[in-house]
């Protein structure tokens, strides 16, 4: 049968698979194409929409193909081979190395036809594969488990061991570590226990704070602070002290902030950075610890939370050879983690991509990083000068602070550059205000600017518990819903459970994604204000952060009690 760009081949197994879920060539395509744009596999797609037994399947299949069926019920989880195989390999084909014997590695695949799959395996395991079928269902969740285990060395590890952990300054000059009753044992496992559990819950921040007569640790998880620990008030010197040394700041200045990095590295293929700040309070010095994990750059755009227009828009501008884009939102609403999965998109071998930050966050094999240094004369708007004196394709600007910045990164993106940058405003038309206040030319703003998008991060509610919630209509019609689709609209509120935090469990992105139309030009070439620009926004369809937020309260991904609270003015 010949095939399309949009077609498939029937192969055996896909009619093994129309046949168990009674489907028709139509269906089959039909399904095959969800499949691809969901990125999963046409055996998932019809398993998660119970269209197919998963355990009747494993079945026939084993009939069919002369293969044996295993039992992931079964697995030694301490047992699996690690690093045979890529963790994107595992999760892009879904397979599951189970063991080796001799020149063979045993793998647990749902789909026994799927060729290129065993041919990716051989080639990176440099073994012959052999297949092991299993129900589909069950290797979704053993591959997440397998992951998690072989990654994650954190859910095994003993208080003995927390004295060994790998935890090492970034600067790696063979400077003489300062002497400190820091290095105690006691101590040592207590740091090391509050990284590796804020890793483990993923936590963005680890505040450790000294009071007069309270000594706490609190983690921020999914954007809120929750107290973890609350050691006794009389180690706090020496818990801070510790800290200090792993980052090689002073331990003797207490009086001033002081800025320091330090990585743990957690397995072979994994390391995690921390940035740390001190800072001087009335009982000692507080300290705050930001994770910067570089996997969740990597994670794809489709994982960001992004409407399908929306994403079209974003994809558009960051394809344009030149032009500026800027993403607005608060402190921790995810701006950088967008900048860098847009760099992640553009990072080839034909582009020079250079970037400015202060400091940099997360670090990118193949891209330009540059930190800022102020007191050494570095700021955003020379570096950026200098990237243009170094034939650049695509610019990243941390952050657009004054004019000169500003400017800069405006001519930057006439003259034939693509340039990313971050600005602290409410939402995307007082952006448009903020430049012009700035002193940026209205006429440079329309003819530089390709896009300009606001966020926020929303809590997602567990998968695990979330419940149907009830609000009386006139509540719900005042917050933005029609009241032609009360009837049929559900509502999920949190409720908590061991999977999650509180009823969430992650976050995902909330956006405002604008273009700059004909009208909108007109309105800042004639010095609209931010009011008469976001009104001509919303009259042109582009949906505010409120409307987004509730898009995804009716998609069930959140609660309208955390839309109310990240969109609330």
């Amino acid at each position: 049968m010949s095939s399309t760009s949009t077609e498939i081949k029937i192969t055996g197994f896909t009619k093994l698979l129309m046949t168990e879920g009674g489907l028709s060539d139509t269906d089959i395509r039909s399904l095959q194409k969800q499949a691809g744009q969901n990125q999963n596999p046409l055996i998932t797609e019809l398993v998660t929409n119970k269209l197919v037994n998963p355990k009747s399947l494993a079945a026939k299949a084993s009939v069919e193909f002369g293969l044996p069926v295993f039992d992931l019920n079964a697995i030694d989880w301490r047992g699996l081979p690690t690093g045979l195989v890529s963790e994107s390999l595992i999760r892009k084909y879904r397979v599951l190395p189970l063991f080796t014997r001799g020149k063979a590695v045993f793998v647990a695949m749902s789909d026994p036809t799927n060729h290129l799959a065993i041919e990716e395996i051989k080639f990176q395991s440099l073994k012959r594969p052999e297949i092991i079928l299993v129900e589909d269902d069950k290797l979704g969740k053993a591959i997440e488990t397998a992951l998690d285990v072989a990654d994650n060395v954190i859910t095994d590890l003993l208080d003995e061991d927390l004295e060994n952990l790998n935890v090492s300054q970034v600067d790696e000059a063979a400077d003489e570590v300062q002497a400190s009753t820091a290095d105690e044992a006691p101590v040592v496992r207590f740091v090391n226990k509050v990284l590796l559990d804020a890793i483990k819950k993923g936590a963005s921040d680890i505040h450790i704070e000294p009071y007069e007569k309270l000594f706490r640790v609190r983690f921020r998880q999914d954007g809120i602070l929750y107290t973890v620990s609350n050691p006794p008030v009389n180690i706090a010197t020496r818990i801070i002290s510790r800290i200090k040394v792993m980052s090689r700041l002073d331990i003797a200045e207490r009086r001033v902030p002081q800025d320091g990095r330090l990585k743990m590295v957690i397995s072979k293929n994994r390391a995690i950075d921390f940035r740390i700040s001190t800072c001087p309070t009335l009982f000692g010095e507080k300290v705050v610890l930001r994770i910067l994990d570089p996997t969740v750059a990597q994670m794809g755009i489709e994982k960001l939370g992004f409407e399908p227009e929306q994403m079209n828009l974003f994809l558009t501008a960051i394809n344009k050879p030149y032009g500026l884009i800027l993403v607005t939102g608060p402190t921790g609403s995810g701006k950088t983690v967008t900048l860098y999965t847009a760099l992640n998109i553009l990072n080839s071998i034909d582009r020079n991509i250079s970037t400015v930050e202060d400091p940099v966050e997360i670090t990118v094999e193949g891209i330009n990083q540059v930190n800022v240094n102020n007191k050494a004369g570095l700021t955003f708007a020379s570096a950026l000068k200098a990237f243009l004196r170094q034939d650049p394709d695509v610019i990243m600007v941390g952050e657009v602070r004054d004019l000169e910045t500003a400017d800069t990164a405006v001519k930057a993106a006439q003259t034939g550059h693509l340039v990313l940058s971050t600005l602290h405003t409410n939402d995307a038309p007082q952006t448009l205000n903020r430049l012009m206040q700035m002193g940026v030319a209205p006429f440079n703003i329309v003819s530089a600017v390709n896009l300009i998008m606001a966020q926020r991060l929303a809590r997602r509610l567990c998968t695990h518990c979330k419940a149907p919630a009830s609000y009386p209509e006139n509540v719900l019609t005042s917050i933005g819903f029609r009241a032609d689709e009360l009837h049929d609209l559900v509502i999920y509120k949190a409720v908590g459970c061991e999977n999650c935090t509180h009823g969430y469990k992650g976050r995902v992105g909330i956006y405002q994604v604008m273009t700059l139309s004909e009208k909108m030009c007109s309105l800042i070439l004639e010095g609209g204000n931010a009011l008469q620009l976001s009104q001509l926004a919303k009259e042109q369809g582009i949906n505010d952060l409120r409307t987004s937020g509730l898009n995804k309260v009716r998609a069930g991904v959140t609660s309208l009690e955390e839309i109310d609270r990240i969109t609330k003015e």
